[in-house]
């Protein structure tokens, strides 16, 4: 109990830091521009004071408040900072991201009341911002539009052994979009469900309007590696040509995944060896 005031209390003083940052903006003699940086350069320094009181694996639920009232304040402020400030692109992108990995790495619901409060943050804050030309919170507000994190019925179908129906499939993925989809994976991944991070990754890979973006087939492959015995993983990569196989490999070793880049790696080039195909481009 003690606990949840004295977060209850920081949240609060956070909040009065961010009224006292906004009425500086309003105030400020400086023009539109240099007051717009000063502001994003406080804001992210608050920001960064706040947070590092918690840690995301042990109390999020601290954080999630903090980030509701940090992305209120930005919607406040925004008729007030210039649209030249490339500053302020650059923290409405930062905080959308952070708050998106945090969300995505509870592992127990977020209560019911918390969650209202940050959907209806979020879309005011969206709607408010979208106004001034600033779209940043989009991929948040289509995650804070569900029920709940992972609650989604269509997802949860292509998480299971299900066969969730193809336009419904589609929908859903054009609607969360490559970037929080790619999130998800990673995430699944982070948390040891390879077999999901596998589902999620090659409905991913086979959707046309996706073009190849996000390199889901390649992480779709790097799961594979792990759960699939050998015979079954042949047939899966045997139509993957060794320039394609290179280029996973690099984007794997450019993204210092070295685990999933020699598995990829060991992959193909058993394939190689057990289809007597003496020819590689490596």
């Amino acid at each position: 109990m003690a606990e949840e005031e004295g977060n209850a209390t920081e949240v609060v003083a956070l909040g009065h830091k961010f009224q006292d940052l906004i009425s500086e903006l309003k105030r400020s003699s400086e023009s539109t521009l240099d007051a717009s940086n000063s502001f994003c350069q406080d804001f992210c320094q608050i920001l960064m004071h706040h947070g590092c009181q918690w840690r995301p694996d042990e109390d999020p639920l601290p954080l999630l408040e903090m980030y509701t009232v940090a992305i209120m304040c930005c919607a406040e402020a925004s008729p007030f900072l210039s649209p030249e400030c490339e500053h302020v692109t650059d923290v409405l992108e930062k905080l959308s991201w952070s708050c998106l990995n945090l969300l995505l790495s509870f592992s127990e619901q977020i209560p019911g009341a918390l969650w209202k409060e940050f959907q209806s943050s979020v879309k005011m804050a969206h709607g408010i911002l979208q106004a001034h030309g600033n779209s940043q919170l989009h991929t948040l507000l289509t995650l804070a539009e569900e029920n709940g994190l992972w609650s989604n019925a269509t997802l949860c179908s292509l998480l299971s052994s299900d066969i969730p129906n193809v336009e419904k499939v589609h929908e859903f993925l054009s609607r969360e979009g490559p970037e929080l989809l790619h999130m998800r994976i990673k995430h699944l991944i982070k948390q040891k469900h390879m077999e999901k991070a596998a589902r999620l990754a090659k409905t991913c890979a086979e959707f046309p309007e996706f073009g190849g973006k996000k390199n889901f087939k390649q992480i779709y492959l790097v799961c594979l590696c792990e759960i699939k015995p050998q015979e079954e993983l042949m047939k899966e990569i045997k139509e993957v040509d060794c320039k394609e196989a290179l280029d996973m490999i690099c984007n794997l070793e450019s993204e210092e995944d070295e685990k999933g880049a020699l598995s990829l790696c060991t992959a193909f080039f058993k394939r190689q060896l057990l289809s007597g195909d003496a020819y590689c481009a490596w």
